[in-house]
């Protein structure tokens, strides 16, 4: 090796190295050469486009999706003792998403900028045109078709062609998929199968759009400032964006408080809601593993045919068979009505607790014909016209008795004076104030001037039909 090619080696591998990052450039220290990935820079709305073979069993078939970044080209070099006076770079060009065919056609290429630049150093010269210039070389536009082929040792491998590419003799395209082309060694289609194809190019896109959105700065409109887009969260489907201090606390308090369902968007009228990926990002895992919990039990809850044990210290989700009444529980084996979660009683009528017969007659009076022929047959006639008397005279007995301030019998007041003697323990009390009176003395609270209904024993009595009222004295 020329003291002037060693020169010129180092000169140009530092200044790669000073150019791009440790991602697009790596040098092999124990030779000279290494590795340089370039993504291209893609139009945008660029589609990828896949039809499976018919005899592949690819879930995927018919597959679009619209990608920002696609997996870079992969180009591999060792630079010969005599590169730049005499020999070009040693080097193999990888891709996943790009045919041999296509790959054989930059190669030659390459092989041609050498040519033109021979006794100079080309390697930026061959990164710039694989960067900016591949997708036009190749006539590649959106939409971008892969398809699967069958090669002559047959193994599956992916051949890739645009679907509007220009497939004229001297056109790029055409050199590229003519099919007699005899294929570059140095070309390598590094890809397996349509499927795992079609994973890495949407991992590959979804990092690279993280890395780019984690490098930019955004606003928070929750807590006015600026911040780095790692410190920063945005919503899928609205891509609003608020920073992961704010979201954290919004998401703890409405954890806290079981609202699961409300982990949407702060932005007023938008319905968009976290991951549950995202909530384990930012809540601890106490609060994720309740979210989960109430996340499960409200989805449970939505279906029909699914029951809870009523065993306090079960709760096991219970599917209920259709049109049956009885349920098992796996967890415990209690057998249940699921109706009125009590013992299983098969036929017989379901029994109602005294507390629950003012919601039992609530709900069958705004029933409709078919809900109150059910809750006949649930409950009984008889019990639910038991329910409707009884809370009738509830309602009649709050309207028109007091109850004494003894015993709580209620007492209702026909006629007569203030002066009430309750018919269950015969306390005297104050019918205007239902304050208790003395046995001794009933009437000294109606003549005592520090007593609020002094001088008022007979007032309101009905005297031949008219109320009288007396007067307070001064």
């Amino acid at each position: 090796m020329s003291s002037e090619d060693k020169e010129a080696q180092e000169d140009e591998l530092l200044a790669l190295a000073s150019i791009y990052d440790e991602d697009e450039f790596k040098r092999v220290d124990s030779l000279q050469g290494g590795e340089t990935r370039i993504c291209l820079e893609l139009p945008q709305n660029f589609k990828i486009f896949v039809s499976g073979s018919p005899t592949e069993c690819l879930q995927n078939s018919g597959f679009e999706y619209t990608v920002c970044f696609l997996p870079p080209l992969v180009l591999n070099f060792e630079l010969p003792p005599d590169y730049p006076s005499v020999s070009p770079p040693m080097f193999t060009l990888s891709s996943k998403w790009l045919s041999r065919a296509q790959l054989t056609a930059l190669c030659k290429h390459l092989d041609n900028l050498w040519e033109e630049n021979r006794g100079c150093v080309v390697l930026f010269a061959w990164m710039q045109f694989l960067k900016e210039e591949t997708l036009a070389y190749l006539s590649i536009t959106s939409p971008y078709e892969l398809k699967m082929c069958r090669q002559e040792n047959g193994q599956s491998r992916t051949s890739l062609f645009p679907v509007n590419s220009e497939l004229d003799g001297c056109g790029a395209a055409g050199a590229a998929t003519a099919q007699e082309e005899t294929l570059d060694e140095r070309a390598v289609q590094d890809v397996e199968s349509l499927s795992s194809l079609i994973r890495e190019i949407l991992d590959f896109d979804q990092a690279q759009q993280k890395k780019c959105f984690n490098s930019k700065m955004f606003f928070c409109s929750i807590c006015f400032s600026e911040k780095l887009g790692s410190e920063c969260m945005y919503f899928m489907e609205c891509r609003h964006i608020y920073c992961k201090s704010c979201l954290k606390d919004y998401f703890e308090i409405q954890i806290r408080d079981g609202q699961v369902h409300c982990l949407s968007c702060p932005e007023p009228k938008c319905s968009s809601v976290a991951t549950p990926g995202q909530v384990k990002e930012l809540v601890g895992e106490e609060l994720f593993a309740r979210y989960d919990r109430l996340l499960l039990q409200s989805s449970l809850d939505l279906m029909t045919d699914v029951v809870y044990c009523p065993r306090p210290c079960c709760q096991t989700p219970v599917m209920q068979e259709p049109g049956c009444t009885m349920g098992i529980c796996s967890r415990c084996n209690y057998a249940f009505c699921t109706l009125c979660k009590m013992t299983y009683h098969g036929v017989s009528l379901c029994k109602i607790t005294a507390e629950k017969l003012m919601d039992l007659r609530n709900e069958y009076q705004e029933a409709d014909e078919a809900t109150k022929i059910f809750l006949e047959q649930r409950y009984g006639k008889r019990v639910i016209q038991k329910a409707l008397e009884e809370m009738e005279s509830r309602e009649w007995l709050e309207k028109n008795s007091k109850a004494c301030p003894c015993c709580g019998t209620p007492i209702e007041k026909l006629d007569g004076c203030n002066k009430m003697t309750c018919t269950g323990c015969s306390q005297h009390f104050c019918w205007l104030c239902m304050g208790s009176l003395s046995r001794v003395n009933p009437y000294k609270h109606f003549n005592d001037t520090s007593s609020p209904c002094f001088n008022r024993l007979f007032q309101a009595v009905n005297v031949d039909g008219d109320f009288w009222a007396a007067e307070d004295e001064d």
